[in-house]
């Protein structure tokens, strides 16, 4: 049997265990269909300019200085990051001004006191140090365990650590936590935002989200080059580890013998023997068989009714007026519960979205690059690409409700059809396989949610699993550190 590692995907997820293995001296195979490495960190060419058309938010740096230091190296020698001042720039539908959050926590108090008043202020305050201490008691024996369960997650915390898991609120939702600090809705609205980044409602999700508020004033970082050089930096290092890539290179079946996996055979019918196979996929594209019928009971698909968000997105490379961008910038809806009301009840997108607009020319300083700049602009939009897709009534109708968005907060953008890429919840699903387009896995619904999403080791010996939909969970950050516990899951197994 060979002593090969096979990673399929590489995606951040796929490239921590493959560097990981890597440099613990285990051969390692990357198979990659597309044509570089990302996943959903993919890079959007529009003429000469190259776009950020998936996570543009770098956070947990200490992930990162982990992954590279445990292969030798040292992170700011491969990745430039510069911290950033502002953390985003908010505006309401038919409110006036608008509302800066700051890495300092006093600089956003003061914003929010002036924006809202001295009692939201200090409400901030209460609430940034309940977010603080919801993450340091999640972090241990949650964010990094293997796969926690209720019973593990309270056997790691302790006697003395119950306390703190009940006083992070797990029973209520997210929404409901934070008017118990901000009586303003336009507060709540930003603050609830949140529960998107893990592609979930906020009127659904545990309080336990309020977590992501302490990660982003832990540091926000911008990566010199964008977000898709962290992705050739990690591959780059793990093939000097010694990891092979391989792209263009479609992984049809995931091959058993034994009882155990055992390799896999690409869509052209070559066959690669691997002692070990970790699957960088969607977990869904194993348990609807995507992999081979031989493999689908190794891990379940995501119920329909359970997937996390989608989105429309438009990546552009056009000229901009009026609204003075930052790097990052939300322009919030009018009415936040008829927005979730239409993703989360009715299966619709919003008749009245939130926009979220990524300007990747820009840091914080608002001032116009001068000439075309980069955007990444992004509304959220329900998982059914698979089954339903949009039609060009409703894509128009989106774009007419986002732009127009846009528009009534003084935002002018020089659209131009041939400098744009349109990306529906249908071409997302073509990306990542059996998702319907659904960006984060499971959406974390609920106190049990997050115990739902399967660890790195599946019913069937030697697959293994790694990426958002996995353990602990999506985004940038949190993909990697699962690819690090597939990474140890394997030589655990066969050392």
């Amino acid at each position: 049997m060979s002593r090969r590692v096979i990673v399929i995907g590489a995606g951040m997820g796929g490239l921590a265990a493959a560097l990981d293995l890597a440099a613990r001296g285990r051969e390692v195979l990357v198979l990659e269909r597309a044509a570089a490495p990302g996943g959903k960190m993919r890079r959007i060419a529009i003429g000469d300019a190259g776009v950020d058309g998936g996570p543009t938010v770098f956070t947990m740096r200490w992930v990162f200085e982990g992954l590279f230091a445990a292969a030798g190296a040292n992170l700011a020698d491969h990745l430039p990051l510069q911290p950033v001042r502002v953390l985003a720039r908010h505006a309401w539908d038919g409110a006036p001004g608008r509302l800066d959050l700051f890495a300092d926590i006093r600089d956003s108090a003061d914003a929010i006191g002036a924006f809202a008043g001295p009692a939201e202020a200090r409400g901030y305050l209460a609430f940034v140090e309940r977010a603080r201490k919801t993450y340091a008691a999640l972090e241990d024996p949650f964010i990094k365990a293997p796969r926690p369960t209720p019973v593990s997650l309270v056997s790691r915390a302790g006697l003395g650590g119950m306390g703190r898991l009940l006083a992070t609120s797990p029973f209520s939702t997210l929404w409901a936590a934070l008017g118990e600090h901000f009586r303003d809705e336009r507060l709540r609205q930003l603050f609830g935002r949140y529960a998107t980044y893990v592609g979930s409602s906020p009127f659904l999700a545990p309080a336990t989200l309020m977590l992501i508020a302490h990660v982003e004033q832990s540091g926000v970082w911008l990566v010199e080059g964008g977000m898709h050089r962290i992705a050739r930096a990690m591959a780059a290092l793990a093939e000097a580890k010694g990891a092979r890539f391989r792209y263009g290179a479609e992984v049809r079946q995931i091959l058993t013998r034994g009882g155990r996996a055992a390799g896999v055979q690409l869509a052209d019918g070559e066959v690669l023997e691997a002692d070990s196979v970790v699957a960088n996929s969607d977990v869904s594209a194993i348990g609807t068989g995507r992999f081979g019928p031989q493999v689908a009971k190794a891990a379940e698909a995501v119920p329909r009714a359970r997937r996390s968000l989608s989105a429309i997105t438009w990546a552009m490379h056009v000229e901009t007026t009026g609204f003075p961008l930052v790097r990052h910038n939300v322009f919030f809806s009018r009415d936040y519960a008829a927005e979730f009301g239409d993703l989360s009840a009715r299966g619709r997108v919003p008749a009245s979205p939130t926009v979220y607009v990524c300007a990747q020319d820009r840091g914080d300083a608002d001032t116009p690059p001068g000439g075309p700049e980069r955007l990444l602009v992004l509304i959220n939009a329900p998982a059914r690409g698979d089954s339903q897709p949009l039609g060009a009534t409703e894509v128009a109708a989106a774009e007419a409700a986002c732009f127009g968005l846009l528009e009534r907060c003084g935002l002018r953008v020089a659209r131009d059809p041939a400098r744009e890429v349109l990306t529906t919840p249908t071409g997302f699903d073509a990306l990542f396989p059996a998702t319907g387009g659904a960006l984060y896995g499971m959406a974390v619904h609920g106190w049990q949610a997050s115990f739902s999403r399967p660890g790195a080791r599946t019913r069937l010996p030697g697959l293994y699993l790694a990426g958002g939909s996995a353990h602990p969970g999506a985004g940038v950050p949190m993909a990697t550190l699962s690819g690090r516990l597939a990474a140890a899951a394997v030589m655990e197994d066969r050392r």
